[in-house]
């Protein structure tokens, strides 16, 4: 019988684990063979760009992860996020990101049930540490899904990430 875990270092480890081992992954092998033009490619203008669903990510995880738990000013803009038509290189976007996550992990990797407890004031919300946490690794679950559902569209194929589940609907027994 497996020994009994703190729900809360269970949470913040899966909370760290979707974000940084499933979602960022994905969005990454979506983004990594598109051109510059098809990231910032819309359908029309009431929809978003990858592009600009890439910023609005990087400003989400920093507002609400980074910013708020460090006790940082919030200089977020976020109409800007979803404004944005120059077309900022591929690089440079998910190089953003990736720095973003990387520092949301740490703070994950340390953050306490006090802390997971205790309230902020993010966004104009009063909300406690868990729903911050729960806000970001769901927002971001939503955005992957069109990012994903943006990249087939413009390239065609299906990407795989469920090869597993491919010929029973199931995974692979993993011996339990």
């Amino acid at each position: 019988m497996p020994e009994p875990r703190d729900v809360s270092a269970l949470f913040l480890e899966v909370s760290r684990a979707k974000l940084m081992e499933q979602y960022w992954p994905r969005v990454r092998a979506c983004v990594e063979p598109l051109t510059d033009e098809q990231i910032w490619w819309r359908p029309n203008e009431a929809s978003n760009s990858i592009g600009n669903l890439l910023l609005h990510l990087n400003g989400n995880v920093r507002q609400w992860i980074i910013a708020s738990f460090n006790v940082l000013e919030d200089s977020r803009d976020r109409p800007a996020e979803f404004a944005e038509r120059t077309i900022v290189p591929r690089a440079t976007l998910v190089g953003a990101l990736d720095a973003t996550l990387r520092a949301a992990s740490d703070v994950l990797s340390r953050l306490t049930e006090t802390e997971l407890r205790a309230t902020y004031r993010i966004q104009g919300y009063t909300v406690t540490g868990l729903h911050a946490v729960y806000q970001v690794v769901e927002h971001f679950g939503v955005h992957y899904g069109q990012i994903l559902y943006i990249t087939k569209l413009l390239r065609a194929e299906d990407l795989g990430f469920y090869r597993e589940l491919s010929r029973t609907g199931r995974a692979p027994d993993s011996g339990r």
